[in-house]
């Protein structure tokens, strides 16, 4: 890759990645609260904490679930289409698990989470949508504008779950139902947003020369990507695809045990749901925060060093999160490894989409 950008962003792409980055930003304050409460009302509805990471691995299986059937979705219909079937899952799943919070129903509470999750990982499809926009040297560069959104979301967790806490009283409604229940008022403001990009990121990613003028791309047998019509037996005999992977198993692997747990360990240490989220957010800035610098680092050093070096920080916080015994340093370990997983996830994405043709993009960055 060219070790400096060769063209500027036209100003069309440039709101487009305006409109998906306020989306992510939405989107990102309400999928907060599975981590933050999840261990929490499991054990509020069981009255036993042994099944505390139910709710962690409930809401990624589902993503795992939906993961290539909406990038069929996405590939077939483009990627607004995914993107709105994922909010109205999250919207219909957040709505059921607040009612079955306020009926104690365990079984509503587990059909709700499930269908939330589906819609999360649906949601996914906003990795594709930022990689298709952009010419591969600033490929990564593009998802790290886009996944910064969710850094205003991980200032509105903590404020959405304030609300809650403050307004339960009055209301008399369990906190972490309100919470939920609360949450279509940040999904409905990322269905308006989506709804304005326009043309859709795979219509661009299809025409790159038409929204760059001037940009010729280098035949497919020297970029070293995938043949169209490919499927996922080339993808997992294709070196770059099974490091993208393995690489995206270990770090999310990590990140999601720490999430399920550390929460509800707080919460045995006496630490109030405001501090509870207050540690998730910082997490999540991790997460997301510095996902524009990484992703130039990713475009001028290559998506193998940062790759690296992303796994490297995640052993390192997944160390210091279970050895530290105070807040601090133990959410200082959960920001660590937020860290480590963005490394890898703007890296991995901007990998598999040099790899994948656009046409095929949306289930590649699935399996992921």
């Amino acid at each position: 890759m060219p070790s400096v950008p060769a063209m500027s962003v036209p100003a069309l792409i440039k709101r487009n990645t305006l409109l998906l980055a306020g989306a992510q930003a939405f989107v990102g304050v309400g999928t907060q609260l599975t981590p933050t409460l999840g261990g929490i009302m499991i054990e509020r509805l069981l009255g036993s904490m042994v099944l505390a990471g139910l709710a962690g691995s409930l809401l990624y299986s589902a993503r795992l679930l939906i993961a290539y059937p909406i990038g069929w979705v996405t590939d077939a219909y483009g990627r607004k289409a995914g993107l709105l079937v994922g909010l109205g899952l999250s919207l219909v799943g957040a709505i059921t698990v607040g009612i079955a919070m306020v009926s104690v129903s365990f079984p509503v509470f587990l059909v709700g989470l499930l269908v939330f999750g589906l819609g999360v990982g649906a949601g996914q499809q906003l990795r594709t949508a930022a990689a298709d926009m952009y010419l591969p040297e600033r490929r990564a560069e593009g998802l790290g504008y886009v996944l910064t959104g969710s850094l205003v979301g991980a200032l509105g967790g903590p404020l959405l779950i304030g609300v809650a806490q403050a307004a339960s009283v009055p209301l008399r409604i369990d906190p972490t139902a309100l919470a939920w229940l609360l949450v279509p008022t940040v999904i409905i403001p990322s269905v308006a947003l989506v709804l304005l990009i326009h043309p859709d990121p795979k219509t661009i990613a299809t025409h790159l020369a038409q929204f760059y003028p001037g940009y010729e791309p280098p035949p497919r047998d020297q970029a070293g990507a995938l043949a169209v019509g490919a499927g996922v037996r080339s993808w997992l005999a294709h070196h770059p695809m099974r490091v993208a992977l393995a690489s995206m198993f270990a770090a999310h692997g990590i990140m999601v045990m720490m999430m399920a747990l550390t929460p509800l360990a707080m919460a045995h240490s006496g630490h109030s749901l405001t501090m509870i989220s207050l540690a998730v957010s910082l997490h999540v800035v991790g997460m997301f925060g510095l996902s524009l610098p990484l992703g130039r680092l990713a475009d001028r050093v290559g998506r193998r060093s940062v790759i690296v070096m992303g796994l490297a920080i995640v052993a390192g916080g997944s160390l210091l999160v279970p050895l530290a015994a105070d807040y601090w340093a133990a959410t200082a370990g959960l920001v660590l490894i937020g860290v480590g997983w963005s490394c890898v996830n703007v890296a991995v994405t901007a990998l598999v989409a040099d790899s994948v043709p656009a046409v095929e993009r949306g289930r590649a960055v699935g399996v992921l």
